[in-house]
């Protein structure tokens, strides 16, 4: 998973790294500057000092230098100062800093040093004044950033916030500008998943009343068929295998009823699990009871606040395709955790009820195809209570379909 960038912070990344790149720029140029001001002011004023006052110290005429300015020539020249090189030097005299200028006539060697040239305190007074104002302008610029930050990204939090709510009325939707046009394309996404979800609903709640009555006809002509079975036991085997499709289609109509219906209006109760899990075992026995498959129940229990039909019918689905596609060998449910598992030893699922599963583009609708109840719809239930479906097939090693309820919105989850 990539990790989480806040555009925020990217804002205010991008006001200091523009307010530092600007602030270098002018530091760059200002020192250029001051290095100018500073070769114009001292060192020029030095050498044209030196050219008027070497000649007349050679010719013998007397050289008054201006106020902070001393000639030396010969063995008037410092001790300190006698190995510097020819031309402009900075030099430390006794903790004075001071600007020398040597040079070499026919008379010998000479100095001019500047004693009372404050030029460098300037300079540093300067160049601390331009730290200051790069660190303010940062200050500045990270104040003005988190501002313009909190303005862009506080409207799409709360956006974010009341799509996520399923609130009925989006905020910014008034506003004209681009977060409005997002506001109103989120709306108008929203009102048309409503209606396409509502219309599924509808038509899923009306089939499966419809259902309904054909259904209860069906019932009562297998209510006469078995008052007849006395008479006729041969008809016993085909009239039992009526009835107990006639349990499974009601009970599919009943669950499309209730996932027709919103969750909180469908009465949930704390149940056992492991109770659960025991009775729909002992139900589906009749599914092995002619072929070499054991079907049991491995032990393990947990409470859960579930409406508990939808379950039921959940893991009855998944036992009675267990039984129904395991020619040999064992069906076994376990609970571990607070998982529910089903293991089977038959062929393995097919690939295009595994892409289903596993949410996979496979170009068509897989449905319920070959899964009695369905696959797809028990993925349904689970998604409806809050539970998670996984499954691990192999071909030719059997399955194993798990249904997680740890992952359920649910707070009457409690271990037995």
């Amino acid at each position: 998973m990539k990790p989480f960038k806040s555009i925020g912070r990217q804002i205010i990344g991008a006001y200091l790294l523009f307010t530092a790149a600007c602030c270098l720029l002018f530091i760059t140029i200002g020192a250029f500057v001051i290095e100018g001001i500073e070769v114009r002011l001292v060192d020029d004023r030095l050498k044209e000092v030196a050219a008027w006052a070497a000649p007349r110290y050679a010719g013998g005429l007397p050289v008054e230098m201006p106020s902070g300015l001393s000639f030396h020539h010969g063995e008037g020249i410092p001790t300190s100062l006698r190995a510097l090189p020819e031309g402009i030097q900075e030099a430390i005299v006794d903790g004075i800093e001071l600007h020398v200028f040597g040079g070499h006539t026919s008379a010998g060697p000479f100095v001019v040093i500047d004693h009372a040239s404050d030029y460098e305190n300037v300079e540093k007074a300067v160049y601390s004044l331009i730290l200051t104002s790069f660190i303010g302008f940062l200050g500045l610029s990270l104040l003005l950033g988190r501002y313009m930050a909190r303005r862009f990204v506080s409207p799409i939090t709360s956006l974010s916030l009341a799509v996520a709510e399923k609130q009925p009325n989006l905020p910014l939707l008034q506003e004209n500008n681009e977060l409005g046009a997002l506001a109103r394309a989120f709306d108008d996404y929203a009102k048309e998943m409503k209606h396409y979800l509502d219309r599924e609903r509808f038509f899923t709640g009306d089939v499966s009343h419809e259902l309904r009555t054909p259904l209860t006809i069906i019932r009562g002509a297998v209510e006469i068929l078995s008052s007849e079975t006395i008479k006729h036991p041969a008809m016993r085997a085909p009239v039992e295998r009526i009835n107990r499709a006639i349990e499974d289609a009601s009970q599919s109509v009943n669950v499309l009823l209730m996932l027709a219906r919103a969750p909180n209006l469908i009465e949930s109760s704390e149940i056992s699990v492991g109770a659960l899990a025991q009775a729909q075992v002992e139900q589906y026995q009749f599914l092995v009871r002619d072929k070499p498959v054991k079907l049991t129940f491995a032990g393990g229990d947990f409470r859960f606040k579930v409406p508990p039909k939808l379950l039921e019918s959940a893991l009855g689905n998944l036992i009675r395709n267990a039984c129904l596609y395991t020619d040999r060998g064992t069906v076994a449910v376990e609970i571990t955790g607070y998982k529910i598992q089903v293991h089977d030893t038959g062929a393995g699922l097919p690939d295009a009820v595994m892409a289903m599963l596993l949410e996979e583009q496979t170009g068509s609708y897989v449905g319920s195809e070959g899964t009695g109840l369905g696959l797809a719809l028990v993925k349904r239930i689970c998604e409806y209570i809050g539970a998670t479906l996984r499954v691990v097939s192999k071909s030719d090693q059997g399955s194993v379909i798990e249904i997680d309820c740890s992952t359920a919105q649910s707070t009457g989850l409690t271990k037995s």
